[in-house]
């Protein structure tokens, strides 16, 4: 409602300021002449008066167009000084035009001239100036409340993560405690708590900032081992891990959302190749995985929340420097991320 009311006052102004400079012009030039107010011929004066107000209602439209345009780096003297150009010679040539056609009558000559540009030059200077700050007003304003939308966002990210740090941290002290609990006879089942624990440490303390691709590497190794273990002894496992990636940053935990959904969604030949290259400045991560016949495109549907957090953090870390694409095809799921690195 309140958008409509301000939309509506803003159709509203050129009309009652082109009434008001109107009014001003015609109380000037009669009393000039010691005539009584809007002495003259009505009908010129009614043309006149809608002539004012719709060239209100161009330059209105012209001006508010180019504010919201506007990037701001022109000075404030150079832009009054091309707003006032623009009004001499748009005016005057409004008034030529307009003799010589028979719709304006100026019978004083040059005096009408100078009158009419003395009287609407500065009331048109004063209407843009109130159109520049409402405008003015309404792009600090939004960017106020951006600001405030990204201060939110920010403390509810925060929140969310550390209310994410709360389990990994309360699993990984529970993990420790099962790991002394469990014979030493067993070996594998504290083999498992091992990787497991490493996992979880890295997830806790190792990606606050950005790590080297050997340390993400390494996690990548470890969780692939940690879900080899849970798999079937058919499964399949190819890595192609590009060595000029070792020395290059990158935010950690980006492909692990691919590879995970890559173990989720195994089936037919129980095969998943993890492919990392990196080709100039543009790191390329290509994961696929066998599906069971009947595919794996509604599951997605019903349980995408790692893909989509994936996505993401991917518009926050890397705007603009990244794609991502899945694919499924023939009995293989595929999903493909680039990452340009500065």
């Amino acid at each position: 409602m309140a958008a409509f009311k301000n939309t509506s006052l803003a159709w509203i102004y050129p009309a009652l300021w082109g009434m008001v400079m109107f009014n001003v012009l015609r109380a000037v030039t009669d009393l000039k002449r010691n005539g009584m107010f809007w002495d003259g011929e009505l009908k010129l004066h009614i043309i006149a008066l809608s002539l004012t107000i719709l060239i209100c209602y161009v330059f209105s439209f012209i001006w508010r167009k180019r504010l919201r345009l506007s990037d701001g780096s022109s000075s404030s003297a150079m832009e009054y000084l091309y707003i006032l150009a623009e009004l001499l010679i748009s005016l005057n040539i409004i008034m030529v035009v307009g003799q010589h056609t028979g719709i304006l009558l100026m019978g004083s000559g040059w005096v009408d001239y100078m009158l009419i540009n003395v009287t609407y030059v500065p009331l048109l200077l004063i209407f843009y100036t109130l159109i520049r700050n409402n405008i003015t007003g309404k792009n600090i304003l939004e960017k106020t409340l951006i600001v405030e939308k990204l201060k939110a966002e920010k403390n509810e990210a925060e929140l969310s993560f550390l209310r994410s740090q709360y389990h990994p941290h309360f699993l990984f002290n529970a993990l420790n405690t099962i790991y002394f609990q469990v014979e030493e006879s067993n070996a594998e089942a504290r083999q498992s708590i091992e990787k497991l624990s490493d996992l979880l440490r890295y997830q806790l303390y190792d990606v606050s900032k950005e790590v080297t691709f050997s340390q993400e590497i390494r996690y990548l190794r470890s969780y692939i081992a940690f879900q080899q273990l849970r798999k079937s002894e058919r499964l399949i496992v190819n890595l192609d891990i590009d060595p000029l990636l070792s020395d290059h940053q990158i935010h950690p935990l980006l492909f692990q959302p691919l590879i995970e959904n890559a173990f989720k969604y195994l089936g037919g030949h129980y095969e998943i190749s993890l492919s990392l290259k990196l080709v100039g400045n543009t790191v390329r991560c290509v994961v696929r995985n066998t599906i069971s016949e009947t595919g794996i495109s509604d599951r997605l549907k019903e349980s995408g929340i790692g893909l989509e957090n994936l996505k993401r953090r991917l518009e926050l870390l890397y705007p603009d420097r990244h794609s991502l694409t899945v694919n499924e095809e023939n009995g293989i799921f595929e999903a493909e991320l680039s990452l340009h690195l500065i």
